[in-house]
C-alpha cells in the first residue's frame, strides 16, 4: 500500500487514480497513525516552499516523516514535494526536510523562456536506480514549476533536465526519491516510473 501524504497540498486524487490504473494500491490519508505505520510514502505538493512547509511543521506530522526517513521507508516527493526533501529554495526562508542537500532555485527567464517551465521536457539519465529502471532512451515528462534543484552531490542525481540552466528533474539518496516533474500527467513514462517506484 502507498500512503499519498494529505497535508492540505496537491493532486491527491489524480495522483491515486494514476497508481489504480497501474494496478497498485494507494491511500489519501492524513491520519498521523496511518502515516506512521505506512510502508511506502508519496510526498506530493504544489504553491509556494515556505506554505508546504509550514503545514507539514504543524501538529507533529515533520516528526512523523522524519522518523520514517530514518526507518527506510521508501519515501517519493513529486514537484514541490521533491523540492521540500532539499536543504531549503530561494522561494522562501523555511528550512526544507533536509533529507538531500541541495537546494531549490529560480529558473532564469528569458525572451525565448517563460517561467514558470511549463510542457514536456526530455530528460537524461544521470545514473541508474529502481525508480527509473526501464526508462526509454527518449522519455519525456510534463512539468510546471518556477524553481528548479540543483543537488550538491551530484551522485544524488537520477535525471537531469534543461530549461535555460540545467537542472535535478529526478534525484535519489537511500530511501528518499524525489521527482520535479508530474509522473501522473506524464502518460506512459509517468506510467512507468510511479509503476518502479510501486515495486521498490
Amino acid at each position: 500500500m502507498i500512503t499519498i501524504v494529505d497535508y492540505g497540498i496537491g493532486n491527491l486524487g489524480s495522483i491515486r487514480n494514476m497508481f489504480r490504473r497501474i494496478g497498485a494500491s494507494a491511500q489519501v490519508t492524513s491520519d498521523l497513525e496511518e502515516i506512521g505505520s505506512a510502508t511506502k510514502l508519496l510526498l506530493p505538493g504544489v504553491g509556494a516552499f515556505d506554505n508546504a512547509m509550514a503545514r507539514i511543521n504543524e501538529g507533529g506530522l515533520r516528526e512523523v516523516l522524519d522518523r520514517k526517513a530514518g526507518e527506510g521507508v521508501p519515501i517519493l516527493g513529486i514537484c514541490l514535494g521533491m523540492q521540500l526533501l532539499t536543504s531549503g529554495s530561494e522561494e522562501g526562508q523555511l528550512p526544507g526536510l533536509g533529507w538531500i542537500p541541495g537546494r531549490a532555485h529560480r529558473l532564469p527567464a528569458s525572451p525565448r523562456l517563460k517561467v514558470p517551465h511549463m510542457g514536456w521536457n526530455l530528460v537524461r539519465t544521470a545514473r541508474r536506480s529502481p525508480l527509473t529502471a526501464d526508462l526509454p532512451p527518449d522519455a519525456r515528462f510534463y512539468f510546471v514549476h518556477s524553481f528548479a534543484v540543483q543537488v550538491h552531490d551530484r551522485g544524488d542525481s537520477l535525471l537531469r533536465a534543461t530549461h535555460g540552466v540545467e537542472f535535478d528533474a529526478a534525484i535519489q539518496r537511500g530511501n528518499i526519491y524525489g521527482a520535479q516533474f508530474h509522473p501522473e500527467k506524464s502518460h506512459r513514462f509517468g506510467m512507468q516510473l510511479l509503476s518502479n517506484f510501486a515495486q521498490i
